[in-house]
Order: structure tokens, then C-alpha cells, then sequence
């Protein structure tokens, strides 16, 4: 099941991204979030009328997907930034490409106009979802993030509506 997120999410959502903020370079955040911030996230997303949406399978929480303003500056309003994560694991099993479809779909119903995602290079697991949507590289911007001692290229893919 597929459903807009909750702040009382917040908890679960922790869980899923605190991996990958102390174990990856697919986030560039380096300390741990706490349930509040998170809280705080979800609560400004949702208030922006943007979506956060969490994808939940037997009452757990397996991942979510969300849009966020690309720039704060007005011509940008019909523009986003997505982002999905999964929980550790289980990967590979179709669930972010229904986050992203949801996602999508949600997008296109608020008359968003252009999406962009932001990959951490290499990731060819991402870069193989994006592009599955129909989204296109548009850049790249060489060594634009210091984590774990080393220099980390992003990538940028846009799908507009």
C-alpha cells in the first residue's frame, strides 16, 4: 500500500535513512537525522503541497518517496526535486519503481512541470530507475561532495510532464 506519510512515519523513515546517512554516499548528510527533524521534513514537504509518500507492506514501513522545491525562488514553483529510499536490503524488488510511479503520478496531478533527481555517481541502480521513468542526465558535477575521505561526483536526471 501506497499513502502519504504521517509524522507519526517519522520514526520508521529514521530507521531507512540513517543507513544510508552512515553507511553510503548516496546521501551527503553525514550525522545521524532525529525522529523530529524528520518530523519537521515531512510536516514543510507536505505544507509546500508537495507529496511524501511511504510505501508499507504487512504494517511495515519498507520506503518512501518524496518531492521537495528545487529552488525557493518563484518561477521555480512548478519544479521539484525527488528522492526515494528503501529499506536496506531489499532492493531490486520492484518497490521503488511503485514509489515512483505513485510519485509521479501525484506530480502531474498538482501540475508540477519538470522533476529532477540527484544521483551520486556511480549508482547504477538509480541511474537505471530514473532513467526507466523517462528521465534524461542533464548534468554532472564533478567532485562537488567530501564523504568518507574521498571526492564524490552527482548527476542530475529531469523528466518535465
Amino acid at each position: 500500500m501506497i499513502r502519504l506519510a504521517l509524522p507519526s512515519d517519522a520514526e520508521a523513515i529514521v530507521g531507512i535513512y540513517n543507513h544510508y546517512v552512515a553507511n553510503t554516499t548516496i546521501t551527503f548528510e553525514e550525522l545521524p537525522v532525529s525522529v523530529d527533524d524528520m518530523a519537521g521534513r515531512i510536516t514543510d514537504i507536505q505544507a509546500a503541497g508537495l507529496p511524501w509518500l511511504v510505501l508499507e507492506e504487512s504494517g511495515q514501513l519498507l520506503g518512501y518517496a518524496y518531492a521537495s522545491k528545487w529552488k525557493t525562488r518563484s518561477a521555480y514553483r512548478y519544479s521539484v526535486e525527488i528522492s526515494v529510499y528503501l529499506q536496506q536490503g531489499i532492493q531490486a524488488r520492484g518497490l521503488g519503481s511503485r514509489l515512483y510511479e505513485a510519485l509521479f503520478d501525484a506530480l502531474v496531478e498538482r501540475d508540477i512541470h519538470a522533476a529532477m533527481g540527484g544521483i551520486v555517481l556511480p549508482n547504477e541502480a538509480s541511474v537505471r530507475l530514473h532513467e526507466k521513468f523517462g528521465m534524461k542526465q542533464v548534468a554532472r558535477f564533478e567532485q562537488v561532495g567530501y564523504k568518507f575521505g574521498r571526492w564524490l561526483d552527482v548527476g542530475y536526471w529531469q523528466k518535465v510532464f
